[in-house]
């Protein structure tokens, strides 16, 4: 696939002097990449073969990057030693977006027992990976990702503490190609670097907020989805920045415009063919299988065990808004908007979309989570709820997502679903960066609490 490199290629782009910076990198909690840049040649001699070490610090920090107390995984006590990462050279790409650059990602592994840290949010998805494959399954998926473009840059931004930014449009811009033409300069050098990185793009398009807009890329076998997901935001900001420009992923931006959404869409595949598709009639859905049913089934009934994977951040939940195409609650429906998961296509397109995460979710997180519920749907043929038809906004009577961040940690943080599927320590682990999160958020001054109290309370 055009950008993507194997060793040899990358030698001699390096004996060419085109590759003089390599990028070794791995996900964090919230789906940042972190890691080293390496000189290429180095990094071809040493690093591609042997990886290198990393603090392990970094599954315990927050956002500003200070170790957070209370992790069993690392702390002061066991002095913050080191992991190993080790490349996953299937993933080495040229990243066209930097200078003279290639990427590659890495698996997060002991150094003692030299397997892999089960808390990395990689390690979590390959091993729902390992599960699909060991039911006879492959797993291919897709996450369409929205974000919100300002003239300002990253810098601007942080200086004017976040206030009074200015979109890349003025108006709402769903579909509209004259408003999307005005910020084409951006947009179009995002769809060629991505594809001159080995990540396919199929389309973009203007989005319902301000400057909002929503690049797809071509679906994939689910790990190679995840990372294709964590390497194109990472070139959407870098690109914004290099352009005086910024954009963000936040799930909720501004209380009045649309949320960003990151839907996740799911088909099982045996030997070529979508398992999904088969004979049988389900609901409004025509030429389904039992196994779409009961995998459909098992991942609507596991999100409150898993909530925190769709939506981990405190701003997550305040995207959940009824009639702001965010979903608001747990029911199905064939074609519909206003439903949490939404299936979509048939015969071997056939396939099932969540909308519950937004655009904050770590994908393999979110992929993790869904593998694994609709797994479990499939293994103890679990039915889903009728189809729901009409508008599901206002179906007050269904199931609703969490409102909050600490609501939906509870659940999770005592599921015997999610202790079984991802291990105790790990669900430990997370409850703890969840909890942490939330409780920074609640000690917080914020600009609502000062124009609301300042002078009046």
């Amino acid at each position: 696939m055009k950008g993507l490199l194997n060793l040899a290629q990358l030698q001699e782009k390096v004996a060419a002097d085109a590759i003089e910076t390599v990028v070794v990198a791995f996900t964090d909690h919230y789906g940042r990449l972190t890691g080293k840049r390496f000189d290429a040649e180095f990094f071809v001699e040493q690093a591609a073969t042997g990886g290198t070490h990393g603090c392990d610090y970094l599954l315990t920090t927050d956002m500003e990057m200070e170790p957070v107390p209370g992790y069993r995984f690392a702390n002061w006590e066991l002095g913050y030693g080191d992991f190993h990462l080790v490349p996953d050279l299937s993933t080495l790409r040229e990243a066209t977006w930097l200078d003279k650059t290639a990427l590659v990602l890495c698996d997060v592994v002991n150094d003692k027992t030299h397997g892999p840290v089960a808390e990395a949010p990689r390690s979590m998805l390959r091993r729902q990976v390992e599960a699909v494959k060991k039911a006879g399954f492959e797993c291919m998926a897709a996450s369409e990702l929205e974000y919100y473009v300002f003239e300002n840059s990253y810098r601007e931004a942080f200086v004017q503490h976040f206030q009074d930014l200015k979109p890349a449009g003025w108006y709402l811009e769903d579909y509209h190609i004259l408003q999307g033409s005005r910020t084409e300069h951006f947009t179009a050098a995002a769809r060629r670097h991505l594809k001159n990185s080995g990540i396919p793009v199929e389309n973009s398009k203007g989005e319902w907020g301000l400057g909002q807009h929503e690049l797809n890329v071509r679906y994939a076998e689910v790990l190679d989805m995840a990372d294709r997901h964590v390497v194109y935001k990472q070139c959407l900001k870098e690109l914004a920045d290099s352009m005086g420009m910024s954009v963000t992923f936040m799930a909720k931006f501004a209380a009045d415009q649309a949320g960003s959404s990151c839907h996740l869409h799911i088909s099982l595949w045996e030997n070529g063919r979508n398992v999904f598709a088969g004979p049988k009639t389900f609901g409004p859905v025509q030429g389904c299988s039992d196994l779409f049913r009961w995998f459909l089934g098992g991942w609507i009934a596991r999100v409150p065990d898993v909530m925190p994977f769709y939506a981990p951040t405190v701003n997550s939940y305040k995207r959940f808004v009824d009639a702001s195409w965010a979903p608001t609650r747990l029911a199905w429906s064939y074609d519909n908007r206003t439903a949490g998961f939404r299936v979509v296509g048939h015969g071997q397109s056939l396939r099932i979309e969540c909308r519950i995460p937004g655009a904050d979710c770590n994908p393999y997180l979110g992929f993790a989570a869904s593998l694994a519920s609709g797994l479990d749907g499939i293994q103890n043929k679990t039915e889903p709820p009728e189809c729901f038809q009409g508008d599901i906004y206002a179906a007050r009577h269904l199931p609703r997502v969490a409102y909050t961040l600490g609501e939906a940690v509870k659940p999770f943080e005592t599921s015997d679903f999610a202790k079984k599927t991802f291990g105790e320590a790990v669900v430990e682990h997370y409850a703890h960066f969840f909890k942490t999160e939330q409780e920074a958020a609640n000690r917080a001054v914020t600009d609502w609490e000062r124009r609301r109290y300042f002078e009046r309370i």
